[in-house]
């Protein structure tokens, strides 16, 4: 490898973001818009804690499959117009996955040491 790196990695937190990927078991959520259904097979969920403020899920992104096996992709903004809290309407089911996304960013205690040079 033709590669050199120097410095110390700081992290700000003006505006944190973290995306948090999920596979999903294909046929255990299934998505209608516009009168056809899509089952997800990913999720991708943005949380972001901006100036401090408590986390909050702003976003989710899903990949799936239509009935014609084409894939989509289906965004679900999860903020109400105001930004100031959760969007009326959204499914329980998303939520859901909200949380699971939740629980694997933070709960899950995922620890990791880099390799010894």
């Amino acid at each position: 490898m033709d590669l050199s790196a120097t410095g110390d990695p700081v992290v700000t937190q003006a505006d944190p973001q973290v995306h948090v990927g999920l596979d999903l078991q294909q046929g255990t959520i299934v998505l209608s818009q516009g009168g056809t259904d899509y089952e997800p097979h990913h999720a991708l969920v943005e949380f972001a804690s901006p100036e401090g403020q408590p986390w909050t899920a702003q976003e989710a992104r899903f990949s799936a499959k239509g009935p014609d096996g084409a894939s989509v992709a289906l965004t679900v903004d999860l903020l109400n117009d105001a930004y100031d809290g959760p969007r009326a309407g959204v499914p329980e089911v998303i939520w859901k996955v909200v949380a699971l996304a939740a629980t694997s960013a933070g709960d899950v205690g995922i620890t990791y040491e880099p390799p010894t040079a």
